[in-house]
């Protein structure tokens, strides 16, 4: 099974100086990406926190930055999701420039992201959904790679 991706350009407010992208800029394309992997689940970082109380924040954030990216360079952000126990999951991400190939990779990000609850900001489990979400994905790549051997 392939990794969701979601394509980004780089603009101006991406770069330093020199048109290059500052570092700190790959978070956002990192943030977006998680964002429209749950999107497209069906699942909206607004209806979430209104309905069901449930936030989700960044805990831990893992980067090698392997080659810049420039101004107005297309890029290709993927994102693939484990859980890690019952409160958090684990993201891991990709930036490519154009097509996703491994001699376009630009940045490899490993992420845990915790799920809390909207008004206590404490720690609680993942919903239900998520977890089932998690398990048809890695039922499929699990199947996927049974095929492989």
């Amino acid at each position: 099974m392939k990794a969701f991706t979601w394509p980004a350009r780089v603009y101006w407010e991406d770069t330093d100086a020199g048109g290059i992208v500052y570092y700190a800029s790959y978070l956002r394309f990192l943030e977006r990406a998680r964002t429209e992997w749950l999107r497209s689940r069906g699942y909206s970082q607004r209806a979430l926190a209104a309905e069901q109380g449930v936030l989700f924040a960044v805990v831990n954030v893992t980067v090698q930055y392997r080659r810049p990216a420039r101004l107005d360079d297309e890029l290709q952000v993927s994102c693939s999701a484990k859980a890690r126990g019952q409160v958090r999951l684990l993201f891991e991400q990709d930036v490519y420039r154009g097509v996703v190939t491994p001699g376009n990779l630009l940045v490899r990000a490993q992420l845990q992201v915790a799920c809390i609850d909207a008004r206590s900001l404490r720690p609680r489990r993942l919903p239900g959904f998520l977890s089932d979400v998690l398990l048809r994905e890695g039922a499929a790549a699990f199947a996927v790679n049974q095929e492989r051997v």
